[in-house]
């Protein structure tokens, strides 16, 4: 009980940078005591989890009391992104939280099977996974490198049909068990191919991943889903690759994702399967009509994301 008190009062004043997001509705309230019940002890493997969105998530569950371990590859501080896993795991310990850092890189199939293996070792089993990580060249096909085609698709769709491999033996074991993954909704708009096939195709990938899951674990009751942000979110990647600081400006804060990816994960996975899920939906379905907080700069109109017409 001194926990879930500890996770809700973290939950009720969650903080992004400088930005407060209180939610105070008697709805809001009870659904952040619910999901701090379903999750207390939990174990979660978030890939990417070292920064952006996978950091988020990572702090948001561990606030909800679910052992998070963060898997990436960055170990040593690298010049233009921030964070690294040992950082970020002593953050969420920092927090009051229960982090691991594990050394992952997706390509390496023994690195991935080693993580599920040090995951089970040191916390007795897994119950979520989340496959955040993922790499990004936006190019038309003409002027798309193979080396970049080759490392979307061996991080966006095979690392993530590996990790997920590799822990369906132990989430058949769980009593609350969850596969999510980062990617947008299936649709076949000719505009999200047109100068980026590569990445759609790799990011697509992922969310066929996510819906031949659904479909193979539905009988082991293991939840497979997809989430996407309905606006572009202020990580290194929006600054470094797509806009800079002008985008980062037209953006929301990480932590409308990790609201989301809390929410859902604190479902009933028998109920809660086979979805696209749009971050804003999520939030909105649990009485969220408030998103003034998440925004980078209120005063500015938001940007859509890949994927999205607003």
């Amino acid at each position: 009980m001194v926990w879930i008190s500890y996770a809700l009062t973290l939950l009720l004043s969650y903080t992004y940078r400088n930005t407060l997001h209180l939610f105070r509705s008697a709805h809001i309230v009870d659904e952040i005591r619910r999901m701090s019940t379903v999750l207390t002890n939990k174990t979660a493997i978030i890939t990417g989890g070292s920064r952006g969105i996978g950091l988020a998530i990572a702090k948001k569950l561990a606030a909800a009391g679910v052992n998070v371990v963060v898997a990436a590859k960055t170990t040593e501080p690298h010049p233009k992104l921030p964070g690294t896993i040992y950082e970020a795991a002593e953050e969420i310990k920092a927090m009051g939280g229960n982090a691991l850092a594990l050394v992952l890189d997706l390509r390496d199939e023994a690195m991935i099977e080693k993580v599920a293996m040090d995951t089970v070792a040191q916390f007795g089993g897994i119950d979520i996974l989340v496959n955040n990580a993922s790499a990004i060249y936006l190019a038309g096909i003409e002027h798309t490198p193979s080396k970049r085609y080759d490392l979307m698709h061996q991080i966006n769709v095979r690392g993530t049909f590996l990790m997920s491999q590799a822990c369906i033996p132990f989430l058949k074991k769980s009593s609350h068990p969850h596969i999510l993954n980062l990617s947008p909704p299936l649709d076949m708009n000719p505009a999200w191919f047109e100068n980026f096939t590569a990445y759609t195709m790799s990011k697509f990938g992922m969310s066929m991943v996510a819906m031949g899951l659904a479909a193979e674990m539905k009988p082991y009751g293991i939840a497979a889903n997809a989430l996407w942000p309905r606006t572009t979110i202020a990580t290194a990647a929006v600054q470094n690759l797509l806009g800079g600081d002008a985008l980062i400006r037209q953006s929301r804060w990480p932590a409308i994702v990790a609201d989301a990816a809390a929410i859902i994960l604190s479902r009933n996975p028998k109920e809660t399967t086979g979805q696209f899920f749009i971050d804003e939906d999520v939030l909105r379905e649990s009485g969220i009509t408030d998103f003034t907080g998440y925004a980078v700069d209120p005063t500015t109109d938001l940007a859509p994301d890949l994927f999205i017409t607003l």
